[in-house]
């Protein structure tokens, strides 16, 4: 699945309405923003909670974590999204 999410480069700190769907592990939704460490770690706990998307989505939104996990320095210990939800 394609990675949608890219860092910011400045307004890590922007509200949560001004942050482009770029900043989320789920874009299309604007859920779970991915703006640094704390909120990558966040998304990877609160994964399963996660209602109303796809398949797809939550693929889509797993790649935009290990890339936003990357980014920051942060231990994704599962290799596929449904070791998330589990």
């Amino acid at each position: 699945m394609q990675v949608t999410w890219k860092p910011l480069r400045d307004g890590a700190d922007s509200s949560r309405a001004k942050l482009p769907d770029s900043a989320f592990a789920f874009p299309s939704e604007r859920k779970e923003p991915l703006t640094n460490a704390g909120h990558v770690r966040s998304a990877i706990a609160r994964f399963g909670e996660v209602q109303g998307v796809s398949e797809a989505e939550r693929s889509q939104a797993f790649s935009n974590i290990k890339a936003a996990a990357s980014y920051y320095g942060v231990n994704v210990k599962a290799s596929t999204w449904r070791d998330l939800v589990a």
